[in-house]
């Protein structure tokens, strides 16, 4: 006869049993949460965030490996206020926030924007972004100067860098030190050289490679340093020049994905891919339209500081969401098209916004 006691456990152990199969179900049968992947991955990856140039620059229209930058509008309308709208929050909470940036737009109080105002507001927000950098930049550079010196070597930065791929820095050091080999897988090592490369660049003269905390913005963000955007073009133009004439023509910049469409979506997607780089191409990066880009017209594209580049979004923001065609843009323009300019919805955009203001 089986005792009460035993009974009981199992009860409990089936239970225990049944609640693990339940679980594993649940982990296989739930879609892939690749933010929230990338959130564990990022803090995992603490240490290497830190020293590394990160892939995307806030209020630059091209990122790193030459892709547009599809925030650039929300970036340089909300400057440090951007995570502030995101979808999970309250519309009516975002609609006044909207409004108080309005006020702060329209300087002259005559309740529309105008071309010069959206310049000035442009300029502004891109002036945080890099502010931001430089205050991120100081913590980053205290990390690979751990002596305090003032100064990172390369072979310091490169001791770091391994230590954040999982190797022993001591250990590292010493090999570095004696001129000993290290043993590097060869993503690693590419990507090494790629730093190398950018490091040599980011060294004014006379090299020393040596890095100041200045230097080191450069090296982390090139949109702080004219000569890194050069290099950061050059490296751009390399990727998509496909005959080696150090220009873009259309096709090539238009040709940046590589592999074959598998289904309609992914059709719409190289579509929309090619639609918008067209556009930006012709109507933007080509300055004078002879077809040709070449890196001086690229370099003044990518400048964010870049007064003219700044009235002539300025315009293009406008002309988006300009319904009455006045070449401005009032409140309720403006809270229409927010998904343009923040990102994000906003239901009933129309309502009390006469009172709100």
């Amino acid at each position: 006869m089986v005792s009460k006691r035993a009974f009981v456990c199992s009860l409990g152990s089936i239970y225990l049993s049944l609640l693990f199969v339940f679980l594993l179900m649940d982990v296989y049968a739930r879609p892939a949460n690749n933010s929230a992947l990338k959130e564990k991955a990022t803090d995992g990856n603490k240490d290497e965030n830190e020293i590394l140039p990160p892939d995307h620059l806030n209020g630059v229209k091209m990122e790193m490996d030459g892709h547009l930058n599809k925030e650039f509008h929300q970036e340089v309308f909300l400057g440090k206020e951007m995570e502030e709208f995101d979808e999970d929050s309250e519309p009516q909470r975002n609609r006044r926030k909207l409004v108080a940036i309005f006020s702060k737009v329209d300087i002259n109080k005559d309740k529309k924007i105008s071309a010069k105002e959206m310049q000035r507001w442009i300029m502004e927000k891109t002036e945080e972004h890099f502010q931001e950098a430089v205050e991120e930049n100081k913590m980053h550079f205290r990390a690979v100067d751990p002596d305090g010196d003032g100064h990172v070597s390369w072979d310091e930065y490169k001791i770091k860098f391994l230590a954040s791929k999982g190797m022993n820095e001591k250990e590292v050091a010493e090999k570095i030190k004696n001129n000993e080999e290290l043993k590097i897988d060869e993503e690693t090592q590419e990507v090494l050289d790629n730093l190398k490369d950018r490091w040599y660049q980011a060294d004014n003269p006379p090299a020393d490679l040596l890095l100041n905390e200045e230097e080191f913005l450069s090296f982390l963000h090139p949109e702080h340093s004219r000569g890194m955007l050069k290099f950061m073009v050059k490296e751009i133009v390399r990727d998509l020049d496909q005959d080696g004439d150090k220009k873009l023509t259309l096709s090539e910049f238009i040709s940046l994905p590589v592999g074959t469409v598998e289904n309609q979506q992914a059709q719409d997607i190289d579509d929309d891919w090619v639609k918008d780089r067209k556009k930006e191409f012709e109507e933007v990066i080509d300055a004078n339209h002879n077809g040709i880009v070449t890196m001086e017209e690229l370099e003044e594209y990518m400048d964010p500081m870049n007064e003219y580049n700044a009235l002539n979004e300025a315009k293009q923001m406008i002309a988006v969401a300009d319904e009455n065609q006045n070449h401005h843009l009032e409140l309720e323009e403006i809270l229409k098209y927010s998904e343009y300019f923040t990102g994000s919805k906003l239901m009933d955009y129309a309502r009390n916004v006469h009172e709100e203001f």
